[in-house]
């Protein structure tokens, strides 16, 4: 899941190689702490939220076969 995160994410901004994504397993929900450099957050996060929230839907497609519920954080 990490790996489809940052094929994403690297394809949208300008310092690809300052993209890292960190899984913390919370027993019942796992989170993913995706890092890009200061200058992409506005990329990655999109007006209004929307490439963020289009990012965090194909996550949880993804996801839906481990059972567990998944959120992703732009930290």
């Amino acid at each position: 899941m990490t790996e489809l995160i940052e094929t994403i994410v690297k394809a949208l901004v300008d310092h690809p190689e300052e993209v890292s994504v960190k899984e913390v397993d919370d027993g019942e929900k796992l989170v993913y702490q995706l890092t890009v450099h200061s200058s992409d957050m506005g990329k990655v996060i999109g007006k209004q939220g929307r490439v963020a929230k289009a990012i965090r839907t194909v996550v949880n497609a993804a996801g839906t076969s481990q059972n567990k519920r998944i959120s992703l954080e732009i930290v």
